[in-house]
């Protein structure tokens, strides 16, 4: 199905906010009249990552809370009573947070399960622990789990369902879910090693022959392009403005695609982005279940064309939405099951903040803590890893597994001087945040070519050559090479300390109050 290009459907050129020059169409009237054809709406969301509870909307002037999932089950129940011929996907990343790492993400699909979702997408963090996990669990969701560019490594066996075909009301839908091969550097190296993660456009346009015929409106649910700033704000954040290139050029590369839904950048589209080709419709949510994706759609009935349309973000204001009931009986059962998470581990001095491209509190805190813990001569700490702030005062264990969610085990590994800059120069591109460290001081010009920032580096105070040796500790993430830090895996492991989460938990039960660390370690002289 592609767009009836008319008069009142103009194409205009913009900049899209996520920084990429784009052809857009001007949205179409809200509502379609009685006998214009059939209408289709489609909610969407992508990127939740065990968000489900509203937090304060701190970086919006109209907003006070913000999100919830219980709240936007309301309002997605709210629009299946007022809207026409609802369907709802999710592009990927509904794993992380402290419930789903206690429940293997079982809790994540019991929600979606209730929500009452069509299809989703694989994202990175379904593979949190490890592919055979996710494999078994998967089973547990009544809808189709897509990816078709997923494969058993050097076999042609399929790892999970390529697309699917969902027909409700005399309308069919076929849906396709794809991962980008970006998007697998994102996770533990080891965890998803057992996979080949195949060319997206190839994999999508086998499907798109499969269905095309056999349907009125082809989906497809993507979850590439540039991997998210782990930042609460991080949409008022010009700086951390994420593209959908990635998206734009899949839209680009295959054809037959209406729509394309898409996760991992959480690069907010306040309206769709009209490819300038192919027509297909672009769009995604800025994550972490504060925006429901809404894009409704009028059907030629003549012509079986897409006539007209609307897409917008509509915030999930939570002060005004009851939350519903069912959304909040599985949370209390699931956090009664697992009442461990809610007692107090210790106390901090003030609250701990994390900025994905900044030195952070929280980030230099951790870094800290795996080199008391090692005794090891430094530690990083890859920013992205770090997924909730820390409140003032009581800390309990769900806000460190909140903050810290994943299973790696915290190494050690022996590094030079030259490995050492080389993972700094990958930090300072900005491309997976900025990596947080403790034991030495950078100083660095963001105006300098990317992998030549590093003006320099000490430690105490002494130049740090490119033969020196360190003892170094980070997450297995890390040490493996995770989110592009070649460097890293150079070197063998010499020891293992335990889990990161479990290490942090240690440190804050072992400290009557956990001080905020010294900022001063990482030095922006751009301009200077």
């Amino acid at each position: 199905m592609r767009l009836i290009c008319m008069p009142k459907l103009a194409v205009l050129l913009f900049v899209a906010i996520s920084g990429c020059q784009s052809a857009a169409l001007n949205p179409a009237p809200a509502k379609a009249k009685s006998g214009d054809g059939k209408i289709v709406t489609l909610l969407f969301t992508n990127d939740v990552e065990s968000a489900y509870d509203p937090i304060p909307a701190f970086w919006l002037d109209d907003i006070e809370t913000i999100g919830g999932i219980a709240e936007m089950t309301t309002l997605i129940e709210n629009l299946r009573e007022t809207e026409p011929n609802v369907f709802l996907f999710d592009s990927g990343d509904i794993f992380t947070g402290a419930l789903a790492k206690l429940t293997e993400g079982k809790l994540a699909f019991e929600l979606m399960m209730t929500m009452g979702y069509d299809a989703m997408a694989i994202g990175n963090h379904e593979f949190e622990y490890g592919h055979k996990i996710f494999e078994w669990e998967k089973n547990r969701a009544p809808f189709p789990v897509l990816g078709a560019n997923f494969f058993y490594k050097d076999t042609e066996h399929p790892y999970a369902q390529a697309h699917t075909i969902i027909e409700r009301d005399g309308i069919r839908i076929g849906v396709i879910g794809i991962m980008g091969q970006d998007a697998a550097t994102a996770i533990i190296p080891s965890f998803i090693a057992p996979l080949d993660v195949l060319d997206p456009a190839t994999m999508v346009q086998k499907s798109v022959a499969e269905l095309r015929d056999q349907v009125d409106l082809l989906v497809l649910l993507t979850h590439q392009g540039k991997t998210a700033p782990m930042q609460t704000d991080a949409e008022s954040d010009p700086r951390l403005q994420r593209d959908i290139d990635a998206d734009i050029a899949l839209a680009g590369a295959v054809s037959g695609i209406d729509i394309l839904l898409a996760g991992h950048a959480d690069a907010g589209t306040p309206e769709p982005v009209v490819h300038p080709r192919t027509g297909t419709l672009i769009m995604q949510t800025y994550g972490q279940a504060t925006h429901l994706g809404f894009l409704q759609l009028r059907i030629d009935e003549i012509s079986g064309e897409i006539s007209s349309y609307e897409g917008r973000l509509i915030p999930v204001e939570s002060d005004k939405l009851v939350p519903d009931p069912r959304i909040l009986a599985k949370l209390e059962k699931y956090r009664a099951e697992n009442s461990e998470i809610m007692v107090k581990v210790g106390t901090t001095s003030a609250p701990m903040v994390r900025r994905y491209i900044e030195e952070s509190d929280i980030g230099n805190l951790f870094a800290d803590i795996l080199v008391a813990a090692t005794g090891a001569d430094l530690g990083f700490v890859h920013g992205g890893s770090l997924r909730k702030d820390l409140p003032a005062g009581d800390v309990r264990l769900v806000d460190i597994l909140d903050s810290y969610p994943f299973v790696d085990d915290v190494s050690v590994k022996e590094m030079s001087g030259s490995q050492i800059r080389r993972a700094l120069e990958q930090s300072l591109t900005f491309e997976r945040g900025l990596l947080q460290l403790s034991g030495l001081e950078v100083n660095y010009d963001l105006n300098r070519p990317k992998y030549s920032r590093v003006l320099s580096l000490e430690r105490n105070g002494q130049a740090v050559a490119d033969d020196d040796l360190f003892t170094v500790a980070a997450p297995g993430f890390l040490t493996e090479g995770g989110d592009l830090y070649d460097s890293f895996p150079e070197s063998e492991v010499i020891r293992s300390v335990g889990k990161v989460s479990d290490v942090i938990v240690d440190y804050f039960r072992s400290n009557d109050v956990v001080a905020v660390p010294h900022r001063g370690r990482q030095f922006d002289r751009t301009g200077y």
